[in-house]
């Protein structure tokens, strides 16, 4: 073999690379040309053919490599091939052998060198590697306990068990998902603090109990374990649980009946079946004061202080009455009950003394309560009463006793005679059905009449009818004429006597419309400044103004009308039979005429005035009367946008505006999280220099249903609702982050913002504006906050400390729409402002009005001589802004110098230049 190597010509540097490659090997060679190989000794023992023949050697080589070198015939040189080979010995035993080898040119020729090398041992040990994970994975899939793997807080692996564990339906509703969602709260902090305790892998926690949730919404109790362990070479833990809800239910069980043992009232008593006690419980000891100590060992005879054989008492039915003794000789009734046992008796002795003492006194009781008691027997007649029942029916006993009861006559509540048999003692007597609370009249000889509460109730609830009967009465006659005045009550207004809002929404439905012909109108009736009164008079005061008000409305209502009262200054007529809106007019001015009317009070006169809503419903109106009221207070509030002292009728674009509010303001409060606002720019222009550089953020809605949605309508209504507080503080850190952006290429870029007068309320202001600024890194000085002129002029004294803490901070600050607040410059100085913004409506009219030019001049001028800078807003016309320089305004806004636009634009806007 050696020899046939040197005579080849042999690429030495290939089968070193090729033998470095692998370690110990054993190096061939084959010539593609001429189709013949060769190989280094050793190769016959590692294929397990020592000592055979070349050509058997070499055919088993061949056979070996014979993958190889097909597959290397076309190959490019210095391509390199892998394969592993089995081979079986002379023994029977499978041997693993590598070849690796790569394509060689050498002086024009074409060969394939290569190495084997024994992996016999590596795939030996893979595959025990692969049997072991197959038989852990089988293991761990068969597992009737819960096997799950998280990682980083999440599940990465849940066993079949842990998916029954869950209700899950598969494994795939678990994976990925957080181990916490699977784990009750109370469980929770626990598991987390068992977890961070396994610092190294291997690591196992002890067996500690938990809850989980399961996926139908029930719960199961698990024992489980935790071990830290690896996922995908990342740390994770892997949780052991076993379901130990019927053990814990087995344990639970076991000591409810030790505990019902322990916690018995009667004495429960074992014996062997000569009678020595073995067991004496807590209650026994109780009611024969002696302890289980001194029972225990002891006869039963000696234990209960008298003679018993439970043998004779289980032949005699199981069941004996009998007297026993405590240990101080006190005695006992006792009932004494049976049962055998494998090895003795166990006894319950029921200590019956208080209830045949109580038995003793019940007939003093009867006859000491004040409710009237009857027996009456099978037959109907009388067969005791009580003292009580003497005094209500104005009887005697003596007299009662053997009379049928039907001698007393019964009425019902409306009037009529009650049947005999329908009497409540007749009723049970013969269905032995008990009468609970039966509401009748008795005519009493030379007496009133008296109302009664009666119930009847067999006495042998088992026994065949006509069975005895215990009556019970009670004189509520008294409590009936209370319950008329509650039902009056009820049903009206304490103050003014008129209905309250149930009634008026009954007598709105529909059922008690049909029955009035011609249309029905509703007058919803808002008192006007009311609270004035009760605020500067006193509430005495406002009450008498509302009694007048409700006898007022009362006389000025038609015949049949309903008149009512909802509640505050709220009132509301129901006018049947209107048959034109004419009508329901005309009625609306007669009640404001009534109302306008002075009314004395504390001895002065006053006036009220109202706002009235009006709905009008024809008989087929499906509308409820809660519907109606709420379309009327609609209305009503229509009449007071318009100015208070009106009225007003409700139509369905009424409800439609109302309802798009309601939307919008329940959209709105989700709008900040949900990106839906966004902030435009629009620039205000240096008019001395033509430059621009300060934009004011104005906040935009982008509805995903509606579109752009005009801040005139969306901000109302966060003012109104609250809201405007958490938008203005999205605003102004959305602004701020923007405009710290644009500030990377636009230095100088200055910001103005708008508060509104509730933001202006807000005692968090100031500390919202502070963390804007230092969470986004804008520049105080680039920040100047305006603020409305009316909204200043609300209260000064609390505007100016708020302005005054802003000051502090180092913003700016401007008063926008000058000239809508009739407010003066002079009231202005106490304030540290900055900036004056003239309202539009003024610039408006420059070109067009020589009082408007007047106005504008003047403001610029008191403005100048107070260091406010001016800036001239809703600039749109060329000559406008002329004028503006001719006067000396310092600053323009508007759509002639620019509208506003997104963060993307203002760099382009910008450029423009005036």
């Amino acid at each position: 073999m050696k020899e046939l190597m040197g005579d080849a010509e042999f690429d030495h540097e290939l089968v070193v690379d090729l033998a470095l490659s692998v370690g110990a090997a054993v190096v061939w060679w084959f010539d593609f040309a001429t189709g013949n190989f060769a190989w280094l000794s050793g190769l016959d023992q590692m294929l397990g053919m020592a000592g055979a023949d070349e050509e058997q050697l070499r055919s088993s080589i061949a056979e070996l490599i014979a993958p190889l070198t097909v597959a290397a015939q076309a190959a490019p040189v210095w391509q390199d091939f892998e394969l592993e080979q089995p081979c079986r010995l002379a023994t029977g035993d499978i041997r693993w052998i590598q070849l690796r080898a790569r394509v060689s040119e050498q002086n024009g020729g074409r060969s394939l060198v290569g190495v084997a090398i024994d992996v016999t041992g590596q795939h030996l040990q893979q595959q025990a590697m692969t049997d072991l994970a197959d038989r852990y994975r089988l293991l761990v899939d068969l597992s009737p306990d819960a096997i799950v793997v998280h990682e980083a807080g999440r599940v990465v692996y849940a066993n079949p068990a842990a998916v029954r564990f869950v209700r899950a339906s598969s494994d795939a509703e678990i994976l990925h998902r957080p181990i916490t969602d699977f784990v009750h709260p109370d469980s929770v902090i626990a598991m987390q603090r068992r977890i961070a305790e396994l610092g190294e892998p291997g690591a196992a926690s002890e067996p500690a109990d938990a809850v989980l949730l399961r996926f139908d919404g029930g719960t199961v109790e698990v024992e489980s374990v935790s071990v830290r362990t690896t996922w995908e070479g990342r740390p994770a833990f892997q949780v052991i649980m076993r379901d130990v809800t019927e053990q814990k239910a087995a344990a639970a069980a076991v000591n409810y009946q030790a505990t019902l043992v322990a916690h018995v009232s009667d004495a429960l008593i074992a014996t062997t079946a000569d009678g020595v006690v073995t067991s004496w419980n807590p209650s026994a000891e109780t009611v024969y004061s002696r302890s289980a100590a001194d029972a225990i060992g002891q006869p039963i005879q000696h234990a209960v202080g008298a003679s018993l054989d439970p043998a004779a008492i289980l032949e005699s039915g199981g069941v004996a009455q009998a007297v026993h003794y405590r240990s101080d000789g006190s005695a006992l009734a006792v009932r004494v009950s049976v049962a055998p046992m494998t090895d003795g008796y166990v006894l319950i002795c029921a200590d019956e003394t208080a209830r045949r003492r109580a038995e003793q006194h019940f007939t003093a009781v009867v006859a000491a309560i004040e409710e009237g008691v009857m027996v009456i027997g099978p037959s109907g007649l009388v067969e005791s009463v009580n003292p009580a029942a003497e005094r209500i029916l104005t009887i005697q006993e003596h007299v009662a006793v053997g009379t049928p009861i039907t001698a007393a006559q019964f009425f019902d509540e409306a009037g009529g005679r009650i049947p005999e048999a329908d009497y409540p003692s007749a009723h049970t007597r013969l269905t032995g059905e008990p009468q609970h609370g039966r509401i009748v009249r008795v005519d009493r000889a030379h007496k009133p009449s008296i109302w009664l509460s009666v119930s009847s109730r067999a006495i042998n609830a088992d026994g065949t009818p006509p069975t005895a009967v215990v009556v019970s009465f009670t004189d509520i006659t008294e409590r009936r004429m209370i319950d008329g005045q509650l039902e009056h009550e009820a049903t009206h207004d304490a103050l003014t006597g008129l209905f309250n809002r149930t009634v008026t929404i009954d007598r709105l439905s529909p059922t008690a419309r049909g029955h009035r012909s011609g249309h029905t109108a509703v007058l919803f009736i808002d008192l006007d400044k009311f609270k004035v009164i009760n605020d500067s008079l006193g509430h005495s005061a406002g009450d008498e103004v509302l009694k007048v008000v409700g006898t007022r409305l009362s006389n000025s209502a038609r015949r049949g009308d309903v008149v009512g009262r909802l509640g505050g200054d709220e009132f509301v007529v129901v006018a049947y039979g209107i048959t034109t809106t004419d009508e329901a007019t005309a009625l609306a001015d007669h009640i404001r005429s009534e109302l306008n009317k002075p009314i004395s009070a504390d001895g002065r006169n006053l006036y009220v005035d109202a706002s009235i809503g009006i709905v009008i419903a024809d008989q087929h109106d499906t509308r409820d009367g809660a519907d109606l009221l709420r379309d009327a207070d609609l209305a009503m509030y229509q009449a007071k946008t318009q100015g208070r002292g009106r009225h007003a009728f409700f139509d369905v674009d009424l409800r439609e505006r109302t309802h798009r509010r309601l939307r919008l303001e329940q959209d709105l409060r989700e709008a900040p999280r949900t990106g839906q606002l966004w902030m435009a720019y629009q620039p205000i222009t240096d008019l001395r220099t033509g430059t621009t550089s300060t934009v004011e953020g104005l906040l935009r809605w982008a509805h995903p249903e509606h579109g752009l949605i005009s801040p005139a309508e969306f901000i109302p209504i966060a003012e109104e609702s609250d809201l405007i507080n958490r938008i203005g503080v999205h605003m102004l850190h959305t602004a701020a982050c923007e405009i710290v952006a644009l500030r990377a290429g636009l230095p100088d870029l200055q910001l103005t913002v708008n508060l509104s007068a509730r933001q202006l309320d807000d005692p968090l202001l100031v500390h919202t504006v502070r963390n804007v600024l230092r969470s986004t890194g804008l520049p105080a000085q680039a920040v100047c906050l305006e603020i409305t002129e009316s909204a200043l002029m609300r209260d000064p004294v609390v505007a100016g400390r708020t302005l005054a803490a802003l000051r502090e901070l180092g913003v700016q600050l401007a008063i926008d729409d000058f000239g809508t607040g009739y407010s003066s410059l002079a009231q202005l100085l106490t304030l540290p402002l900055d900036m004056l913004k003239i309202d539009r409506s003024f610039i408006a009219g420059l070109g067009e009005s020589e009082d408007a030019k007047a106005i504008v001049t003047s403001i610029i001028a008191m403005a100048h001589a107070v260091d406010l800078t001016v800036v001239a807003e809703g600039v749109e016309q060329e000559f406008q802004l002329d004028i503006l320089r001719g006067l000396k305004c310092d600053q323009a806004q508007g759509y002639l110098v620019g509208r506003p636009v997104p963060a993307a634009e203002v760099d382009l806007v910008l450029r423009r230049s005036f």
